[in-house]
């Protein structure tokens, strides 16, 4: 009995001596599945703040234009004339362009009975020609 409890001691500490080729497999699989969602994950809180980012100066601006239309009964000539009067410390970045110039600009419609006043912007929207997480075109924001 005692030589057969030891012949099966030795048969077990030997078969424990390092891992087999399909259990590193799956090991190595299951650490490649977690980065690959984790990295999903990363890039697209990434693309969420940009486009929290892209919210907030899109409303600051618009908040601007309507203040600058109380204050003087018409529309700014361009986003640098928000910066001159104050009412913009400056233009602010597009977070997905990362420029001051690429802000697309819509021109107000101009008064009745005024043709010669200069309309103005009455909006601004981003220059950036793509999609957002729902799906929505960033320059329809």
């Amino acid at each position: 009995m005692r030589a057969h409890l030891t012949r099966s001691l030795t048969l077990r500490r030997g078969s424990d001596q390092g891992w087999t080729l399909i259990e590193l497999m799956i090991v190595v699989t299951l650490i490649m599945l977690l980065a690959s969602l984790s990295l999903v994950q990363y890039r697209n809180s990434i693309t969420r703040a940009k486009e929290g980012t892209l919210r907030a100066q899109l409303f600051i601006m618009r908040d601007a234009i309507d203040q600058y239309y109380a204050d003087k009964a018409k529309y700014p000539d361009s986003l640098q004339t928000l910066v001159s009067e104050q009412y913009l410390r400056q233009v602010p970045l597009d977070p997905f362009t990362e420029s001051r110039d690429t802000w697309q600009t819509v021109p107000a419609e101009p008064e009745p009975g005024s043709v010669t006043a200069a309309a103005g912007i009455f909006d601004v929207k981003s220059g950036f020609d793509g999609n957002s997480i729902d799906g929505s075109r960033y320059s329809d924001w």
